[in-house]
């Protein structure tokens, strides 16, 4: 339900990287020196490497390329694009022969085993004073729990509102006027949907994940990050709950395997009733799924702590790169304010720079369900925090949902 960026935002192809699994040279080896900043003329040739970004937006990086390189005679910036497919296993295989690309698109999962590996320049010493020019959530986003530093620029930032079908919550006999705000409304009318439709219509098509358990109010990590505690009192009730609406038929049976992208696809087509989203799945509802659009509702992302969760992607300094400087002050130049607003015009994105969620693009409506998206979206962001640890990635998202399904069935205690 998003576009190449929304879903590098997302985070949903990586494959989590562990650095002692994955053959990550040792560091301090070659590149740039470890720790101390990293100064001087921006005159090097570089390498580039975004995650899925070619194909729609080439005419926009290009242009920020060029102008970087005319405002600093002699540098030269190769750039690279790879697909999501396998991203994080390309990401791995570079840093293992010594060839990462000099600037490199990380989600916070992904840096986290770069960093442990000293494969990433540490940018609170690289650049010092860096940080002030971004949100101080955002720069948070790229630390790593036991470790000094910050390892990534923030780069774009997403989060988003929750859709439902209107048509389907009138079928069930609930108000669409009045969609859910609390999390046990959300399963009350559930239950309700479910018993009115002989369950044939489920509100919901996926089990709880690590950010629905945030959300809910469950601590993913003690405070320095050595453990993960989110079996505790809200991580159970809400796996309670859910197994009380699959039990009633409220959510689909794919859900104790189902994605993101799967829950995705059952709602454009009518399965499920309710599905999170960003602004841009209101363009794909229009051109893929027009009978959906015109039913669709739009609220607010429910939430026990008042936070929703934001996705962040980065740019990362290769710590072996031959030409650290010319490096770090393009990441810096591709993350300035003026760049990632612009950004943010080419794709339903938000900037992470201080003050860009100030301009009026982002706070005033106009007269466009994508605009009223983006203005709460945008609002939302003010708050918003990420409830994913960096050390959890995806083959540790998979084995939750398989234990969460264990639950489900009855196989386990919801403890």
């Amino acid at each position: 339900m998003r576009t190449p960026a929304a879903r590098a935002a997302a985070a949903l192809a990586a494959v989590a990287l562990t650095a002692s699994g994955c053959g990550l040279a040792a560091p301090g080896t070659g590149g740039a020196a470890q720790g101390g900043p990293v100064d001087g003329p921006a005159d090097g040739a570089i390498t580039f490497q975004t995650w899925n970004l070619k194909a729609e937006y080439e005419e926009f990086f290009t242009g920020v390329i060029e102008e970087f390189e005319q405002a600093n005679p002699g540098a030269r910036v190769r750039w690279l694009d790879q697909p999501a497919e396998g991203y994080a296993d390309k990401l791995s295989a570079d840093a293992a022969a010594g060839t990462l690309p000099d600037v490199v698109n990380v989600a916070p999962d992904l840096v986290h085993p770069l960093a442990e590996a000293d494969m990433v320049l540490d940018l609170d010493e690289a650049r010092p004073g860096a940080a002030d020019a971004y949100t101080a959530d955002a720069w948070e986003g790229f630390t790593i729990p036991g470790r000094d530093g910050t390892y990534a620029y923030p780069w774009y930032l997403n989060t988003g509102p929750v859709f439902y079908n209107r048509a389907l919550f009138e079928e069930a006999g609930l108000d669409p006027d009045s969609p859910p705000t609390t999390y046990d409304e959300l399963f009350d009318q559930a239950l309700e949907m479910a018993e009115a439709t002989g369950g044939e219509t489920a509100m919901l098509g996926q089990t709880p994940g690590i950010i629905d358990l945030g959300l809910y109010g469950s601590q993913a990590m003690n405070e320095d990050g050595t453990r993960f505690t989110f079996n505790d009192v809200a991580g159970v009730v809400m796996v309670e709950r859910y197994k009380e609406l699959y039990d009633a038929g409220a959510l689909v049976p794919e859900s104790l395997t189902q994605d993101y992208t799967g829950a995705g696809e059952q709602f454009m087509s009518g399965a499920i009733a309710w599905a999170p989203g960003s602004a841009y799945d209101l363009e794909n509802f229009r051109t893929n799924a027009p009978d959906l659009y015109e039913n669709v509702g739009i609220t607010e992302v429910i939430t026990n702590t008042g936070r929703a969760h934001m996705y962040l992607q980065g740019l990362a300094v290769s710590a072996k790169s031959e030409e650290p400087a010319t490096a770090a002050a393009f990441a810096e130049f591709v993350t300035n304010a003026p760049n990632q607003e612009a950004f943010a015009h080419e794709v339903q994105i938000f900037p992470s720079t201080q003050g860009s969620l100030d301009d009026p693009y982002f706070t005033e409506e106009d007269g466009t369900d994508e605009g009223r998206v983006r203005v709460a979206a945008a609002a939302q962001l003010e708050s918003a925090t990420s409830y994913t640890p960096v050390v959890f990635g995806d083959q540790m998202q998979n084995l939750l949902r398989d234990e969460i399904a264990l639950a489900m069935r009855g196989d386990k205690s919801p403890q």
